[in-house]
């Protein structure tokens, strides 16, 4: 074997084993792959030829979130084509089609076979139930060409390890905006895509809500979910009616931590999506030559997935004695390391090249953040920590908010920051006068945009204090002991729901059962918080329990980490979070602020991710 064979050898070997590591084996993107593997690659299997494979906008994130080209060509898939897009016949080969149960895809779906057919014989798959009238039609054009027809209920993208979205960021405004006109239809389709993830993890779970006075959205989707589940594991294929399993389901809508996704985060996923313009997961840069480049923000970077949950200042730590390693490996000077120097140690060492160009693009992402930083984030940090936690570094209690919020509005920070600010400021005190929220709006200069501010009463956070509002804060856990970055003080209110559920701690007067779950279930177990246990891996895990966490309206990145912390706090429970999908501080604001405008059309879900 040559050097070059056994250092490759070795880099693999070692990529396998922090894959392993970190529980992507067996996260939520390696259970739906196994779920697609198990319906539709098993079928494919009977036959020896190849096949193509047609996706709508929908299937085609569902796919590209878990598995590449080559595991589809191992399976003797050869073509991935687009569902809406014209395409060439291949009458001599076979079709599977995965897509939503929506009119436009059975249409399209028709249109290959009603004439003259394009492939020699489909295999349909549908990501949901399919409505008779749908089945009937294509039914009646398709009959006999039709070799396969299921439905395997996967309508969830498995965004992480533990979490996942219902791709649909228009739901917000569905079911905030006062001129919906779609909200029941849309809480229904969360409700679906809600039991296609339990059928996905085989959980029958005991469903839970928040209480609100104010609202009713989350009592709402758990009476829909609930209902859904009861009939999904009724019509189970085995034929037996199945019990309910050890898992929880939580649901809550956004206002009940309206500070969490409004504060500048210092933890690196976060502050990466708050300060850089990242789509799509796509982080893109220039490098020092000037071309322009870009790298994908996702669980096959495994640096990425090692230092996404750090705070700032130990992802910068890191990324420079990584660097550094790398020089040592190669004999290089033991210098100052930057981005041109980095080139240069690529270029002379090829099989390093990967590796290296992996730390190139976190040395670039942690510089961007550290620029932002010290430029204007670190100062304004100080005033949203204490606005938010309603205490300064040394525990002082503060008295009078607007004395921390003066200094923010009067230094030249963006329109947004000050916004941002302002709501702080508004939400420590549940509540301001309409004569104060006018001059705020006033000092800001958003007179034309007051709608930023306002709406937040649209998800039920009071903004203008009344006597006949009342709200209630909820009791925080002490975390002060855990305190480690004075600008990094606050702890998502959704972590102490999390830790709550798991010690089988919460108030059955705030979060009422919409059904029970097993007497038996405790997410810790007095057991388990006293006993050493052997192993952590989330294989190990599934002997635990689960808890489903839903948020209506968005979830955070600083919420997403909270449930890798609980999960790996506690080892005996995996902590899975979703939401229709993940907010930044400028998308929930914009959404915030678009809550006024008129009535919109609705969406399906394959028309609204090609819109």
């Amino acid at each position: 074997m040559t050097q070059k064979a056994e250092d490759t050898g070795q880099e693999e070997a070692q990529w396998k084993r922090n894959k392993m590591a970190t529980g992507l084996d067996h996260g939520l993107k390696r259970v739906v792959w196994q779920r697609l593997k198990d319906t539709i690659i098993a079928d494919c299997r009977k036959s020896e030829a190849w096949k193509i494979l047609i996706l709508d906008p929908f299937t085609t994130k569902l796919f590209s979130s878990c598995c590449k080209m080559s595991d589809l060509m191992s399976e003797k898939i050869t073509i991935v084509e687009d569902l809406y897009k014209s395409r060439e016949p291949v009458p001599e080969m076979k079709a599977i089609y995965l897509m939503t149960p929506t009119a436009k895809c059975v249409d399209a779906f028709i249109a290959d076979f009603k004439l003259k057919p394009k492939y020699k014989a489909a295999y349909v798959y549908f990501t949901d139930y399919c409505p008779d009238d749908l089945f009937n039609n294509m039914k009646l054009y398709c009959a006999k060409h039709i070799r396969v027809c299921k439905e395997i209920s996967i309508s969830f993208l498995p965004q992480e390890a533990q979490v996942f979205t219902c791709d649909n960021p228009g739901a917000f405004r569905s079911i905030y905006s006062p001129h919906s006109q779609d909200k029941r239809k849309t809480l229904e389709t969360l409700a679906d895509q809600l039991v296609t993830l339990c059928a996905t993890l085989d959980e029958y779970p005991g469903v839970r809500y928040k209480k609100d006075t104010n609202m009713e959205n989350a009592k709402c989707l758990a009476e829909l979910v609930d209902e859904k589940l009861s009939k999904y594991y009724e019509m189970d294929d085995s034929g037996k009616k199945k019990g309910k399993t050890q898992a929880q389901l939580l649901i809550l809508e956004r206002g009940f931590d309206p500070v969490s996704p409004i504060l500048h985060e210092l933890t690196y996923q976060a502050m990466a999506y708050d300060l850089i313009a990242i789509e799509s997961d796509t982080y893109k840069y220039k490098s020092k030559d000037g071309s322009e480049k870009e790298a994908l923000l996702n669980e096959e970077d495994m640096l990425w997935v090692k230092l996404r949950h750090m705070h700032i200042a130990e992802v910068s730590e890191q990324i420079r004695k990584l660097v550094k390693e790398i020089s040592a490996n190669k004999k290089e000077p033991d210098g100052k390391i930057t981005i041109s120097g980095l080139s240069q140690l690529m270029k002379k060492m090829p099989l390093f090249r990967k590796q290296v160009a992996q730390k190139t693009v976190h040395l670039n992402l942690t510089e961007d953040c550290m620029n932002y930083f010290q430029k204007n984030v670190e100062k304004l940090c100080k005033a949203e920590q204490d606005l938010a936690v309603g205490s300064d570094v040394d525990g002082v209690k503060v008295k009078d908010p607007m004395r921390t919020l003066l200094p923010v509005l009067l230094h030249p920070y963006s329109i947004h920051d000050k916004i941002r600010a302002v709501l702080l400021y508004i939400f420590s005190l549940s509540g301001t006068t309409e004569e104060n929220l006018s001059k705020l709006i006033q000092h800001v200069k958003i007179e034309d945009e007051r709608e930023y501010i306002e709406n937040w009463k649209e998800l039920g956070v009071p903004i203008i204090s009344t006597p006949s509002f009342f709200s209630r804060k909820p009791n925080r856990r002490d975390r002060s002991h855990e305190e480690k970055y004075n600008l990094s003080r606050w702890t998502p209110v959704i972590k102490d729901v999390m830790e709550d559920a798991v010690e089988n701690k919460l108030d059955t007067r705030e979060w009422p059962h919409q059904s029970e779950c097993p007497t038996a279930w405790n997410g810790s177990g007095a057991v388990s918080a006293r006993q050493k246990h052997k192993a952590s891996s989330q294989d190990d895990r599934r002997s635990g329990s689960r808890l489903i966490i839903f948020v209506i309206g968005g979830i955070s990145h600083s919420e997403m980490r909270c449930a890798y912390e609980v999960t790996q706090a506690v080892k005996s429970c995996e902590v899975i979070i979703g939401s229709s999908h993940i907010v930044t501080p400028t998308s929930l604001l914009e959404d915030i602020k678009a809550l006024s405008k008129g009535p919109m059309e609705t969406f399906t879900i394959d028309e609204r991710s090609n819109a």
